[in-house]
């Protein structure tokens, strides 16, 4: 069955993953001590750093494991997955670091340390994907597949559906559904219904099922006490796929509160403490970095801006950020200096006679957006988050767009996913807000990294903007 393929493939994934762990050290080692020829290899013997191994291989195996990397890869993305291995590594590259200064061994080749971190993650990373690709593989050829049946026939189940469809990858075989108010024999999305849930237990004993996934619409949910307790008795592991997204349309999640679990309507990542503080780390070091490395291009934009217009080389403008608190956002000057009521018309138009002729190129690539480096590194944005909208825009649009609100409960940033995704400047503004949430519910150090690549590739040239 499925569930002893997975405790094979976890196996396998340890052992292969310590014999990484060993060849990227002893490829370090080689690197640092013989290509590179470490004044410092005289200092400790070979068998010192060998003997390291002994601590260095599990300690990397548990740190694999603390981070979810041997899930299965039906519930991990291949970014998150090199998201926590990239992590680990890290944890791993201080941690090993920080024992080295509790011993007081200053003769241990820093440099070993970091070349084998980085052959490690590159190595590991590439194990993975092409593991992920030989599953993909195996799966297509129909073996290795999950088999499992829906329990009732909703919107939920129709979303249930699609998506295993669209995730072949995944290995899911739904063998049947059970529902009482279609025929038996009966097909949806051409999987038969294989009886009702009177039937349940007979269905159960019948089936070699890996999974269970209760997909029940809301009026049948008088139902469910009866169906769980006879999907428990047969031992398969049962999901629960709940049927409420018209009225919580969000990423819930539970809670224990003395035994009573509670269910909250929005998980957002970025309220834990810790994830906040690793986020406003990226921010500062990632800001700190731009800022030099964009210096060059900031100062031919002023000189090009204080040649071409009067007026000031910074505008700034009112906008709302997190905890819905007003902030002032720097941007390059890239139009006429204007009266206040004038600024607040609207947005910018195509053709729109306020914008100078080096405002147009530089709203075209971004450029103007530099300065905003500046208020990140003051805390009042983020490199990656929904864009700030001006006050009267947020009056506005909190009374037309559920859920509006929402994209305050994080800092606003300078790109993120919905402009990554083209929706920049004068597009759908239900669809950004939609992109946003969809962010601020799945936040990861890696969601962020992938934004940040995809904006290099994609996201500075905005179509948009006039």
């Amino acid at each position: 069955m499925i569930k002893d393929n997975q405790r094979h493939l976890n196996r396998f994934h340890v052992v292969l993953d310590a014999l990484i762990i060993v060849v990227s050290y002893l490829l370090a080692w080689w690197i640092q001590f013989t290509f590179l020829a470490d004044p410092k290899a005289g200092k400790l013997p070979m068998q010192t750093y060998m003997m390291a191994l002994l601590f260095v291989v599990p300690g990397y195996l548990l740190l694999y494991d603390a981070f979810h990397l041997y899930k299965p890869k039906r519930v991990s993305g291949r970014m998150l997955e090199a998201g926590n291995l990239f992590l680990a590594n890290m944890v791993g590259l201080l941690g090993f670091i920080f024992v080295l200064f509790l011993i007081k061994e200053s003769d241990f080749s820093r440099g070993l340390i970091f070349i084998f971190t980085l052959i490690n993650f590159l190595l590991t990373l590439c194990e993975r994907n092409f593991i992920r690709i030989v599953l993909r593989d195996i799966r297509s050829r129909g073996m290795n597949l999950k088999h499992m049946i829906l329990v009732g026939y909703s919107s939920a189940a129709d979303g249930y559906i699609d998506r295993i469809f669209a995730n072949p990858q995944w290995g899911y075989q739904i063998d049947g559904i059970v529902d009482d108010n279609f025929d038996i024999g009966s097909f949806h999305h051409n999987i038969p219904v294989i009886g009702t849930t009177d039937d349940i237990d007979t269905i159960l004993e019948e089936n070699d099922l890996d999974e269970i996934a209760i997909t029940l619409g809301l009026d049948e949910y008088s139902k469910l006490k009866m169906i769980v307790a006879a999907c428990e008795k047969s031992g398969v592991h049962t999901q629960f796929v709940p049927d409420y997204t018209d009225i919580i349309p969000s990423r819930p999640y539970t809670e224990d509160l003395l035994g009573l679990p509670v269910i909250n309507i929005r998980y957002v990542p970025l309220s834990d403490t810790f994830n906040a503080f690793i986020k406003r780390l990226m921010d500062i070091v990632g800001s700190l970095l731009a800022i030099v490395l964009f210096s060059p291009v900031m100062l031919v934009t002023a000189i090009a801006i204080k040649r071409s217009s009067p007026g000031p080389l910074i505008f700034s403008q009112e906008r709302v950020g997190l905890h819905n608190r007003p902030f002032r956002m720097f941007k390059f000057r890239s139009m006429r200096v204007q009266e206040e009521h004038e600024e607040q018309k609207g947005w910018t138009t195509r053709n729109d006679p306020r914008v100078t002729k080096v405002g147009k190129v530089i709203r075209k690539t971004s450029i103007d957006e530099l300065p905003q480096l500046f208020n990140v590194l003051r805390g009042d944005m983020s490199l990656i988050g929904p864009r700030p909208e001006r006050p009267q825009y947020v009056e506005k649009f909190r009374e037309e767009i559920p859920r509006y609100m929402v994209k305050h409960q994080v800092r606003p940033g300078m790109t993120g996913w919905a402009q990554v995704n083209g929706y920049r400047g004068n597009t759908s503004i239900r669809k950004r807000i939609e992109y946003d949430i969809y962010y601020i519910e799945h936040w990861s150090v890696a969601f962020d990294i992938k934004i940040l690549v995809l904006t290099v590739f994609k996201g500075f040239i905005n179509r948009n903007a006039y």
